[in-house]
C-alpha cells in the first residue's frame, strides 16, 4: 500500500513506460552488443533470454512487491515498513541502502557518458567527421572525452535536465518524460533497424552488390543461430546472467521506489513480464540496427562499448549517403535512453531525502542533484579510476548483492500475508513456480555471479597473460575500490544505526 499523500502512477501504461525507460539505457545499445560479440553471438542470446525469464523477471517482481507493500515512497523506508509489519530485523534495510547508494554513484558517472553522447549530435549535424580519416575519428574520441572544459557544458546541461525532471515529481516529471520519449525511442529504433537490414552498403564497403544480403544474413545468423557447443560454457552462462540482471536495472533500488508508486489495480507479475521482455526486445532490435553496419564494414563485433559507439559508428556513418543524419538520429536515440535512465537512477536518493527530511521533491532533487554533479565532476578528471570503480564496486558487487538480499528477503523473511496480497491475480500454480524461482533459482544464480565477480576482481591469484603495467593497474584499482567500499560500508552502518535510534526514540 502507498503512504498517504504518496504520488502514484496515473495509469498502467504510464508505469510501464517509466519502468521500461528506466531499464532501457545505454547498456542496451552498447553493452549488449559487446557481450554478444564477445560471447558467441546466438548462444549468448539464448542463455540471456532464459536468464531474463527465470531470474531477471522474478527479481523484478520481488522489487515491485517490496515497493508497493511498504507504506512509504522510498526504497529504504519501504523495506523498513515491511520489516516492521513482518516482525523481522530492521537490518534488512541494508538491501535498500546498498541499492540506493549504487544508483546514486552510477548516475554521477552516467551523466558523464551522456555528455559524450550529446557532444556527438552537433558533430554529426555539422558534418565534423566528413573530412576525417578513420584514425583521426578514433583519436578524436580520446581527445574529446579528456577535454574537461569541452565536456563540462554538456555534462552540466544533462545533469540540470535530470534534476529538473526529477524535481517535477512522479507524474509531471518521470511519467511525462517516459510517456513522451519512449514511443519516439521505439519508432526511431525500429526505423534504424530497418535501415540497417535494408541499406545498400555494397559499393561503400567494397564487397560488391551482395553486401546488403551478406550483412543481413550474417546479422540474423549471428544473433539467432546459436552454437550449441557454447551453451555449456560457464563463462558465457555467467556473462548472460550478468547482462540479464544489469540490463533490467535490478539491485539499484529503482524498481522498489517505482513499485511504491504502483496503484493497487496493477498486476505486478504481468507488469514485470512486460518490462523484462520489452527490455530484451529493445536489446535485440538494437542488435538488428547495429550489427548489419558492423559486418558490412568489417568491424570486429567484439569491439563493443565506447569504441563501438563513438568510433566504429561514426566511421561507418561517414561512408554512407546521408550518414550524418542517420548518425544524429542514432545519437538522439542514445540520448533519449540516457535521460530516462538517469532520471530513474536519481529518483531513489531524491525520494529518500524528501521523505526522510520532510522537504519538497524539488528541494530534495536540487540537493541530491548538486551532489551528483560534484561526484560526476570528479569522475571527469579521472575517467579510468571512476570507470574501474563503476565496474568493480557498483556493477560487480553492490548491484548483485542488493539483488541477492532482495530475493532472500521476499522468499524467506517477508510476511506471507503481505506477499500474497501483492501477488493477487495470479493462479496458485504460477505463484508456486514463482516462489521456487525466488527461493532457489534466483539466489543461487545471483550468488554465482557475485562470487565470480569477487574472485575475478579482488581475489585473482593468476596474472598469466597480463603485462606488468596491467598487473600494477589491477592491484591499484583493486586497492582503491576496497578502500572506497569500506568507507561506504562505514557510512551506511552509521546511517542505519542513526535511523534505528530515531525509530526507537519515536
Amino acid at each position: 500500500m502507498a503512504a498517504v499523500g504518496t504520488a502514484q502512477w496515473s495509469s498502467k501504461f504510464a508505469f510501464i513506460m517509466a519502468a521500461v525507460g528506466s531499464s532501457v539505457g545505454l547498456g542496451n545499445l552498447w553493452r549488449f552488443s559487446a557481450e554478444v560479440g564477445n560471447n558467441g553471438g546466438g548462444a549468448f542470446i539464448l542463455l540471456y533470454m532464459i536468464c531474463v525469464l527465470l531470474i531477471g523477471i522474478p527479481v523484478l517482481i520481488c522489487e515491485y512487491v517490496i515497493g508497493r507493500a511498504g507504506n512509504a515512497s522510498s526504497a529504504v523506508e519501504s523495506v523498513a515498513d515491511v520489516s516492521r509489519r513482518s516482525g523481522i530485523s530492521q537490518n534488512w534495510g541494508a538491501l535498500a541502502w546498498i541499492g540506493q547508494v549504487a544508483s546514486f554513484l552510477i548516475v554521477a558517472f552516467y551523466c558523464v557518458v551522456a555528455a559524450w553522447v550529446m557532444m556527438y549530435i552537433p558533430k554529426f549535424l555539422g558534418g565534423s567527421f566528413d573530412p576525417m580519416t578513420p584514425k583521426e575519428i578514433g583519436d578524436s574520441f580520446g581527445g574529446n572525452i579528456t577535454n574537461v572544459k569541452g565536456v563540462i557544458p554538456y555534462f552540466t546541461l544533462f545533469a540540470i535536465l535530470t534534476v529538473m525532471l526529477v524535481a517535477r515529481g512522479v507524474n509531471k516529471g518521470i511519467e511525462m518524460t517516459a510517456k513522451f520519449l519512449m514511443p519516439i525511442f521505439f519508432i526511431m529504433l525500429i526505423g534504424l533497424s530497418i535501415f540497417g537490414l535494408t541499406a545498400d552498403f555494397g559499393s561503400l564497403a567494397n564487397e560488391g552488390a551482395n553486401v546488403v544480403e551478406n550483412s543481413r544474413s550474417k546479422t540474423l545468423s549471428y544473433l539467432f543461430s546459436p552454437d550449441f557447443s557454447k551453451i555449456t560454457d560457464p563463462n558465457i552462462i555467467v556473462a548472460a546472467l550478468g547482462q540479464a540482471f544489469f540490463s533490467i536495472g535490478l539491485g539499484s533500488a529503482i524498481m522498489i521506489t517505482y513499485g511504491s508508486y504502483l496503484p493497487r489495480d496493477v498486476n505486478i507479475p504481468k507488469s514485470a513480464m512486460i518490462v523484462g521482455l520489452t527490455d530484451t526486445g529493445v536489446a535485440l532490435i538494437a542488435g538488428l540496427a547495429i550489427f548489419p553496419i558492423i559486418f558490412a564494414f568489417g568491424i570486429d563485433p567484439g569491439n563493443g562499448g565506447a569504441g563501438l559507439f563513438f568510433i566504429s559508428i561514426p566511421i561507418a556513418m561517414q561512408q554512407i549517403p546521408g550518414g550524418n543524419i542517420i548518425g544524429a538520429v542514432f545519437f538522439f536515440l542514445a540520448f533519449f535512453a540516457a535521460i530516462t535512465s538517469s532520471v530513474s537512477l536519481l529518483e531513489p536518493t531524491t525520494a529518500y531525502v524528501a521523505e526522510k527530511f520532510k522537504v519538497t521533491k524539488a528541494k530534495a532533487a536540487m540537493l541530491t542533484g548538486g551532489l551528483m554533479w560534484l561526484v560526476g565532476l570528479i569522475s571527469l578528471t579521472n575517467l579510468t579510476a571512476l570507470d574501474a570503480f563503476d565496474k568493480n564496486v557498483t556493477g560487480a558487487l553492490m548491484l548483485p548483492l542488493c539483488g541477492l538480499l532482495t530475493v532472500l528477503y521476499v522468499g524467506f523473511k517477508m510476511d506471507r500475508e503481505i506477499l500474497d496480497k501483492e501477488l493477487e491475480g495470479i493462479s496458485n500454480g504460477a505463484k508456486s513456480l514463482l516462489m521456487v524461482l525466488v527461493k532457489f533459482v534466483a539466489p543461487i544464480s545471483v550468488g554465482i555471479v557475485l562470487f565470480v565477480s569477487i574472485v575475478d576482481r579482488f581475489l585473482r591469484f593468476s596474472f598469466k597473460g597480463m603485462s606488468e603495467a596491467e598487473i600494477a593497474e589491477f592491484v591499484a584499482v583493486r586497492n582503491i575500490s576496497l578502500i572506497v567500499l569500506a568507507v561506504l560500508i562505514v557510512i551506511g552502518a552509521v546511517l542505519m544505526m542513526m535511523s534505528k535510534s530515531k525509530q526507537k526514540s519515536a
